[in-house]
């Protein structure tokens, strides 16, 4: 797979039953960072019909204006559409998945309520002993503005425009970095691409897992989403790419990724 975390293309065959093209052609991808592992995988398997597919991962906010602005065929936003952007957007669910806390390997904590993650993110908890762990300052790590996943966290634990964050990354990448390389941060991530180098937390004493995404049990969850323009159609290779990602073919590889996919 060519793949990187600024640019990918992928020479694409479509497997599976799509058949050959006999022009190639292009679609250009664009957003959310939080969806690169899945969309590495439908790119990978998205093989046969000689249509380059390039991801560029900028970030939900970016994703959603380059549709706009007709610099992307197809968006890539990990939060819902606002009402204001449905008047010339369409929105389709791709995979559900799960936003979870993740804390320095070396930290105690096990689990964390949505009471107290509010509590540490306004800044009401600033010390790891009032949690039961360690006499240190908590260090609250985030991401930028327009982030989906940051939409996400702050819309479940009704912290939205209350955050007191230390820093604010561009990248879900980033934040595991940071995190794992810090003993008194604490952030919060995409469960399809955390690694063994930080501690996934349960929420409200519920593991995040495919399971419990799909039975809801799990709250701390947001949508991918593939942003298309409302009032003007695809080109031919892009909605061969958006029907194959939507298709049963595509849904094993989503699984794959870590997210769960959408009933389409």
């Amino acid at each position: 797979m060519k793949f990187k975390k600024t640019f990918l293309t992928a020479v694409c065959a479509c497997a599976m039953g799509f058949s050959s093209m006999a022009n190639a052609g292009s679609v250009i991808t664009d957003g959310s960072t939080s969806m690169e592992k899945v969309m590495g995988m439908l790119i990978e398997s998205f093989e046969g019909n000689g249509i380059d597919v390039t991801y560029n991962p900028t970030g939900s906010g970016s994703g959603i204006t380059a549709v706009l602005e007709g610099r992307a065929d197809i968006g890539l936003s990990s939060r819902a559409l606002k009402a204001q952007e449905q008047e010339k957007l369409v929105g389709t669910d791709l995979a559900y998945d799960a936003i979870v806390v993740v804390v320095n390997k070396n930290n105690s904590l096990a689990n964390i309520t949505t009471e107290q993650v509010k509590d540490l993110y306004t800044g009401k908890i600033t010390n790891w002993k009032d949690l039961g762990g360690a006499d240190a300052p908590v260090v609250l790590i985030g991401r930028e503005a327009g982030s989906g996943t940051r939409d996400g966290f702050e819309s479940v634990t009704d912290t939205k425009n209350a955050c007191k964050y230390r820093q604010e990354l561009t990248s879900t990448g980033d934040v595991i970095t940071t995190v794992g390389q810090n003993e008194n941060a604490v952030g919060y991530a995409s469960l399809s691409a955390v690694n063994d180098t930080v501690k996934v937390l349960t929420f409200n004493g519920v593991e995040a897992s495919e399971a419990t995404v799909l039975d809801k049990s799990y709250k701390l969850q947001r949508p991918f989403v593939f942003v298309t323009p409302k009032d003007k159609a695809l080109s031919k290779d892009a909605q061969t790419f958006l029907d194959y990602s939507l298709s049963d073919e595509a849904k094993p590889f989503i699984v794959k990724a870590g997210v769960v996919p959408a009933k389409n």
